[in-house]
C-alpha cells in the first residue's frame, strides 16, 4: 500500500474478536493505527505490551484494530487466536484474515506490520517489524499533531 492510499473498507473478516467496526467509523475525529501480526510471531507477541501502551496512551486521539494475518495452517484456528489474543491483552477490535481479504487489500506481507492513517483514513506511515516502537510513536505525534 503506498502513502496517500485511502483506508480500505473492513469487509471480509473470517471473525471479529472485542467488537466489529466499520471504515465509516474510523474516519473523522481520530487518526487510526492498523496492525498485522499472528499468533506463530515471536516478534508480535515481544512487541504486544509496548503496543498496548501505546494504544493506551492515545486512546483519546487514535482508533486502533488488529488484523490477525495467519503464517501457517495452525494460525487460522479461531479459538487459539481469541486465546492468544486475551493473553496478549489485546482489547482493540481484532479482524481475523484467514482468507487474506484485507492482508491482500493492504498489500501486507509481514508480521508485525503498522499502518497509520490520518483523520481522512488516507495513509501517512507504515513499518514492519517488531523493534521501532519510538518511530511509531514519533509518527502518531506527527500525525495526530500532539
Amino acid at each position: 500500500m503506498k502513502l496517500r492510499s485511502p483506508l480500505p473498507n473492513l469487509d471480509g473478516a473470517t471473525a471479529w474478536f472485542n467488537g466489529e467496526v466499520r471504515r465509516e467509523e474510523l474516519l473523522g475525529e481520530k487518526a487510526t493505527l492498523v496492525h498485522f501480526w499472528s499468533v506463530s510471531c515471536y516478534l508480535c507477541k515481544e512487541a504486544m505490551p509496548d503496543l498496548n501502551r501505546l494504544c493506551e496512551k492515545y486512546k483519546d486521539h487514535l482508533n486502533v484494530v488488529a488484523v490477525h494475518m495467519p503464517r501457517t495452517d495452525e494460525d487460522r484456528d479461531l479459538i487459539t487466536v481469541k486465546q492468544i489474543a486475551a493473553e496478549l491483552e489485546m482489547t482493540q477490535p481484532i479482524y481475523v484474515d484467514n482468507d487474506y481479504v484485507l492482508s491482500d487489500l493492504f498489500g501486507n506481507e509481514y508480521v508485525p506490520s503498522y499502518y497509520v492513517f490520518d483523520r481522512s483514513g488516507s495513509l501517512r506511515h507504515y513499518q514492519a517489524g517488531g523493534k521501532g516502537m519510538k518511530m511509531l510513536e514519533q509518527r502518531l505525534n506527527r500525525i495526530i499533531g500532539i
